[in-house]
């Protein structure tokens, strides 16, 4: 910098010596040579100094690569301990849940081994599971069964007109009873004291309280075995016990007691855990069995009986029978027919007949087929077999159209039909068989000849009476619901509808009797899923018919004035009756365990029929199958005893019985004396003036 400046200085100064501007050029010389030796010394030191910052950044870059290198070496190492750190954790995760899933597995398999255990243990103790209630009646699928058709036909209350329930009647004799409570408190302290004393034996298993052998709801052994269900059974018993007999003890009146009863069944039957899936170990068990499709199948039955029955569940399978097909199939015809009735004459399956007729009048309020029922159970069959020449009335439906006809219609109708069979068959007279209400219409007709002069009045040689009431005072389940104001009520509505429907009425009938009629296949179709059974009695009783406003009405007035007691008090087609002129045979059949026409009542009929050549049989059934007892049922018994001036306790005390149906007894007293001899089987039905028309079962059968 100062060489420099100092040769500007000097061209600035043209005015030097030449000395000086000697000298001034060899320091220029000299300091060339100074800076030309000090350019390479520079150049080295930058020289080395690159190479030095060369190695310093090799260096630098080295050991950055080696913390790289190191750092990502930790990140490596942290990242593979977290992910060695997450994957125990995922594994102990993995574990528990393993561990979870098989606890839980495992206690599936506990719970389902436990359920499975119950059922076997159910389905052990009554053989089949799904039988808890109910003892199927034939066979049974997979998910089909059957609710025991035989003790609904037990309970089964058949076709007797109603008065109809008075509710307003009904409460008030509730009220009066508990009225009659209130007067003695104590019998109620009393009672709860001892219901309290037995469920506390229950609770400690000690009590001793069982069902009725009859009672169906409880017939699975495993009501007695399982420790829970036996307690269930028995608390429920005793409770039911301790109410009735807090009733028992009212000091109301008998029929104040009846209509209470009545009442109260709505709930203590209601309630009986059989009802209920939880309390119902042949529901459970079936549950099981079908994998919950019993569930599906109960729900389902109850949509269609609220959507389609009334409500009420459904007490036959009603898609198993077609009357002509698999009912009511023996062979005949039609050989008359007026607008009330058909008469139905029978092909004899022998060579040689009895030539006295039989008549058959069946109750108007159901089909006449209840005779005529599948093969094996059919009276008609049976009686064709042994050389009866048998004839049946088929009753016309009627409608509204027809509400004028009365008493008086069926009883001429009953009449023209008698004339035919007696020209048929040409016999002078002939012996007739009614049931229940067609009973009662029999016994106005006996009247009714027997009032008559000619050889008209002997037209009835005989007669078979079952399972009717002629003395209206006689003490029946229909009694409690013949208040004044109940028949009053029924005469109105029926005046307005112009008939008495008869499915109104087996609805009323049901509720009679809750337990064989309504709970019984509640727990079979709704709790347990099954289709109700396919009985062809039941089928019957469902098939019912109507009752014309005029008929109904004359029914109830019958029940007020009570005419076949009381003589004189009626008149029919022109003659008074006075059932004291009646003097042909009969034969009447009751029912031990018949509720609607008790046996004591119908025994009773030895008073209204006292001139007559009486037998009277009882029967070990009920209602209807008391007719219907076809030969071949081990259960099959009656009693007989021909004293018949001593009281129904003393007279069943003294009867003798017998092992077997009634109607092999019946046989032999209408052979020896109601049959007038054997003739040739006729080659054809009817005759010129009556000549075959349908077949059997006729027109009239298929109306609804």
């Amino acid at each position: 910098m100062e060489t420099t400046s100092s040769k500007k200085k000097t061209t600035r100064k043209k005015t030097s010596s030449p000395r000086a501007i000697a000298k001034k050029a060899a320091t220029r010389k000299k300091t060339k040579k100074k800076i030309t030796s000090k350019k390479p010394s520079t150049k080295k030191i930058t020289a080395k100094k690159i190479a030095s910052k060369k190695t310093s950044s090799k260096k630098t870059k080295k050991k950055i690569a080696r913390k790289k290198i190191t750092a990502k070496k930790k990140v490596t190492k942290k990242i593979s301990a977290k992910k060695k750190t997450s994957s125990l954790k995922s594994a102990k995760t993995t574990k528990k849940r393993s561990t979870k899933r098989t606890n839980a597995k495992a206690a599936g398999r506990k719970v389902k081994s436990t359920v499975n255990k119950t059922a076997k243990a159910a389905s052990k103790a009554a053989n089949k599971a799904s039988e808890s209630i109910l003892d199927l009646l034939k066979k049974k699928g997979p998910y089909t069964g059957g609710a025991d058709g035989s003790t609904a036909a037990q309970g089964m209350l058949g076709p007797n007109p109603v008065v109809g329930i008075d509710y307003e009647e009904m409460f008030d004799g509730a009220k009066r009873a508990i009225k009659a409570l209130s007067v003695n408190p104590s019998v109620i302290v009393k009672e709860n004291i001892n219901l309290l004393k037995e469920l506390i034996k229950v609770i400690k298993g000690e009590s001793e309280v069982a069902p009725d052998p009859r009672d169906k709801r409880f017939m699975h052994k495993i009501w007695g075995k399982s420790a829970y269900y036996k307690r269930v059974m028995q608390s429920y018993l005793a409770w039911h016990t301790s109410v009735y007999k807090i009733l028992d003890s009212s000091g109301a009146t008998e029929k104040d007691k009846e209509r209470t009863r009545f009442l109260m069944q709505f709930v203590t039957e209601a309630v009986a855990p059989t009802n209920t899936l939880i309390g119902n170990p042949g529901a459970l068990a079936r549950a099981v069995e079908t994998k919950g499709k019993s569930l599906f199948y109960g729900l389902r039955n109850m949509a269609d009986d609220v959507l389609n029955n009334g409500g009420m569940p459904r007490m036959v399978d009603e898609s198993k029978f077609q009357v002509g097909k698999n009912l009511a199939i023996s062979k005949g015809a039609v050989v008359f027919r007026n607008d009330v009735l058909e008469v139905i004459q029978y092909n004899a399956n022998t060579d040689k007949v009895f030539k006295r007729p039989l008549l058959m009048i069946p109750p108007q309020i159901n089909k006449f087929y209840m005779v005529d029922l599948a093969p094996g159970r059919s009276f008609v069959e049976w009686a064709a077999n042994n050389g009866i020449q048998f004839f049946a009335v088929s009753w016309r439906n009627p409608t509204a159209a027809q509400r004028e006809w009365n008493m008086e219609t069926y009883l001429q109708a009953s009449k023209d039909a008698i004339d035919a069979v007696c020209e048929i068959t040409d016999s002078d007279d002939v012996n007739l068989m009614g049931a229940c209400a067609g009973g009662m219409t029999m016994a106005t007709l006996m009247g009714h000849y027997a009032a008559l002069k000619g050889k008209e009045r002997n037209r009835i040689k005989s007669s078979t009476m079952m399972v009717t009431v002629l003395d209206t005072r006689s003490e029946t389940l229909l009694g409690m619901f013949a208040s004044k104001s109940g028949i009053a009520a029924a005469i109105k509505r029926v005046k307005k509808a112009g008939v008495l429907e008869g499915k109104d009425m087996a609805k009323m009938f049901a509720w009679l009797r809750p337990n064989d009629l309504v709970w019984l296949f509640v727990a079979n179709n709704w709790v347990m899923g099954n289709q109700p059974p396919a009985f062809d009695m039941l089928y019957w009783n469902a098939d019912t018919t109507r009752l014309p406003a005029g008929f109904h009405i004359d029914l109830l007035n019958t029940y007020v004035s009570n005419p076949l007691v009381n003589p004189d008090s009626i008149k029919v087609l022109g003659t008074k009756i006075d059932m004291r002129k009646v003097d042909c045979d009969t034969y009447i059949v009751a029912g031990i365990t018949d509720h609607i026409t008790p046996w004591k009542a119908c025994y009773e009929s030895r008073e209204i029929l006292k001139n007559t050549n009486m037998k009277f049989i009882l029967s070990s059934s009920g209602h209807i199958q008391s007719i219907i007892n076809p030969p071949g049922s081990k259960r099959s018994k009656y009693y007989t005893n021909p004293d018949l001036t001593l009281d129904p306790d003393e007279w069943l005390e003294g009867a003798e019985a017998t092992q077997n149906t009634w109607w092999f007894d019946w046989l032999d007293w209408y052979d020896k004396n109601q049959s007038d001899g054997k003739i040739k089987t006729p080659k054809t039905l009817g005759s010129k003036k009556h000549p075959p028309k349908d077949a059997a079962p006729g027109r009239y059968v298929h109306q609804r």
